[in-house]
């Protein structure tokens, strides 16, 4: 790239999901439904979770972990993006850019950590089912969580620290938030040292608790090979088809939209691929764990019994 064309950028320019006009009602529309159904859908999950007595287990306070996160990663993109649907002026300033692309990043990544606890909850319930209140416990939860932040955090802060030392060539990000490959896209050289970044220590951060994951319903399907009773054998599947469901959602499209060089990165393809894991999987999480889970909705059942009792809602049989 010429050294003429090297500008000092202030602000980016979000391009969006689309450069035609009308289809920019469209896409607030359904956006904004998405964002609320995924935000009333975790909210309400958290609120089961933390108030059902028969829901105060190490599982269920890692689910809600998990759904404050689907609450809080959309939240951090999709109402900036809703602005800028409706408005001629789509610009981010170059410091809400990074303080977006860093909380995105670290949230994200948060999501990955969590995933990997709860497969390991699941590996000691149904491996080691006697010794299961002894090896799991809230404050094990507790700490797993706190680490998991420090390390997500410092990671992020990483990564975002390199992005600020690229030169760029424009400011017109071809995206609807300030995600790490678009800003590469824009650097005026090939980042080699970002690219790098991701191939060695962006797949050991994120990679190592997939893999933990996958080791560990290695030895959850050894176990559930060898169960005789059909009751305990449903069981086991059961508890773990949900988690398996959410792992294969997170974990494909994160491996498409990162594990590639960004001299390969394709504008719209990616674009859609970013609005399933920041939008469509918070939707469909509390869904798939709500569904599938008969604890779940008995005390879903329960809480709307509790409200329709004190008045908030019409009376009902549930």
């Amino acid at each position: 790239m010429a050294a003429e064309n090297r500008t000092e950028v202030t602000e980016f320019v979000l391009l969006g999901l689309s450069s035609r006009p009308e289809m920019q009602p469209v896409i607030f529309g359904v956006v904004l439904a998405m964002y609320l159904m995924a935000v009333m859908g975790n909210v309400l999950l958290v609120i089961v979770a933390c108030s059902d007595p028969r829901l105060q287990t190490p599982m269920y306070f890692l689910l809600s972990q998990l759904s404050m996160i689907d609450i809080t990663l959309p939240t951090i993109i999709i109402p900036k993006m809703l602005v800028h649907t409706l408005s001629v002026n789509r610009t981010i300033s170059y410091k809400s850019c990074m303080i977006q692309l860093f909380f995105f990043m670290a949230v994200g990544s948060m999501e990955v950590y969590l995933l990997a606890a709860m497969a390991y909850d699941r590996y000691v319930a149904i491996c080691e089912p006697l010794r299961y209140s002894a090896i799991v416990s809230h404050l094990l939860c507790l700490r797993i969580t706190l680490t998991s932040w420090v390390v997500v955090s410092l990671n992020s802060l990483l990564y975002t620290l390199l992005v600020t030392r690229l030169t760029f060539c424009g400011n017109q990000v071809t995206h609807f938030f300030c995600d790490i490959t678009p800003l590469l896209k824009l650097s005026c050289t090939r980042p080699v040292v970002n690219e790098m970044l991701i191939f060695t220590e962006g797949v050991a951060v994120v990679g190592s608790p997939f893999f933990f994951i996958w080791g560990s319903y290695v030895r959850i399907g050894i176990a559930i090979a060898h169960m005789h009773s059909v009751a305990a054998l449903h069981k086991a599947l059961s508890t773990c088809s949900s988690h398996i469901l959410v792992v294969l959602l997170f974990f494909s499209s994160l491996a498409r939209m990162y594990l590639k060089p960004s001299s390969s990165y394709d504008l719209e393809e990616d674009r859609q691929v970013a609005v399933f894991y920041t939008l469509v999987t918070p939707m469909l999480n509390p869904l798939i764990y709500s569904l599938r889970n008969q604890e779940v909705k008995g005390a879903l059942r329960r809480l709307f019994m509790k409200l329709c009792i004190s008045g908030w809602l019409p009376d009902k049989e549930w």
